[in-house]
């Protein structure tokens, strides 16, 4: 891709791209690198983007400068990007919907370096704008397991496959991805359930363990008690609530990635083998293992539990 602005046709749309060979990671890492990753995991990331609400994070002078959250599409958006609008709280929000390669690259072209998502979909009969509350429907759930001071990769990957564990007795069938941070993120597609139904059994599921491994977890979020311990945080399965999207880069020192990962790597990081990947690592990775996300894209008849 070329250092200096340029236009380039992707689905039909022209889209004029500027200042490629600007930096945007403190290691050189370029806008035209960030476009050619989204373009690189376009293929399993855009199904998992799909009817999605998405709130961008953008960073107009890189991941180590001032950034900010961004839910309405950007001012001056072309006609061809989609938008949802949502009745958050009675503030009208015209969401965009990524659902192209072009969507991508326009959102990297604004630096919108990190993609986050909620865990329900746009319904596809919706009368606009379309009222969030308790009872919106999620079709997947989310344990967002956050390392407190003191903790490292080894606890938080023992915390997942704890995590895993349980949702397994319940009938879930749990999925885990990095989140390009510190933490990582257990996740399980269920059937249409209220969100804050969704809260209230992860809550549940979130005292238990803190019972049965009150060395381990907590629900608080208050940070200065969570020194040596893994937060479980339910509260990004309220509806209002978004989290990083898988294949999103994030902005930090380096272009890491939120990653899906199998249970067999975590297990090795319990160990103490290494558990993050940027993005130079995605295209071999997705060439090996292909989607390790994309069951949580198949219609479940999985419930939860009655309380």
């Amino acid at each position: 891709m070329a250092a200096t602005g340029t236009s380039v046709e992707l689905d039909g749309h022209l889209i004029t791209l500027t200042n490629l060979d600007k930096p945007l990671y403190p290691n050189g890492f370029t806008k035209a690198e960030v476009i050619q990753h989204y373009l690189a995991v376009a293929d399993v990331m855009l199904p998992h983007l799909a009817r999605r609400c998405v709130t961008r994070v953008r960073f107009p002078d890189g991941s180590m400068g001032p950034s900010f959250y961004e839910k309405n599409a950007p001012g001056g958006s072309p006609d061809w990007l989609r938008t949802f609008t949502v009745d958050a709280s009675s503030t009208l929000i015209a969401y965009p919907l990524i659902d192209s390669a072009a969507a991508l690259v326009l959102m990297a072209q604004y630096a919108a370096l990190e993609l986050h998502v909620p865990q329900w979909q746009a319904p596809t009969t919706a009368v606009e704008p379309f009222a969030l509350g308790d009872d919106t429907l999620a079709d997947m759930l989310m344990v967002d397991l956050d390392p407190g001071e003191g903790t490292t990769m080894v606890d938080t990957a023992e915390a997942a496959l704890i995590v895993a564990t349980r949702l397994a007795v319940d009938g879930l069938l749990p999925h885990v991805k990095t989140t390009g941070s510190k933490g990582l993120q257990v996740q399980a597609a269920i059937s249409p359930t209220g969100a804050r139904r969704v809260v209230s059994y992860l809550r549940r599921i979130g005292a238990e363990l803190m019972a049965s491994h009150p060395n381990r977890f907590l629900l608080t979020q208050n940070r200065a008690a969570r020194t040596g311990l893994t937060l479980i945080d339910v509260l990004q399965n309220l509806a209002v609530r978004n989290t990083i999207a898988p294949y999103s880069l994030r902005g930090r020192q380096e272009p890491s990635v939120s990653t899906p990962v199998t249970w067999d790597e975590v297990a090795a990081a319990a160990a103490g083998a290494p558990l993050v990947f940027t993005a130079a690592d995605l295209p071999p990775r997705l060439a090996a293992h292909g989607d390790l996300a994309a069951d949580l894209l198949t219609p479940t008849a999985a419930s939860l539990p009655d309380e």
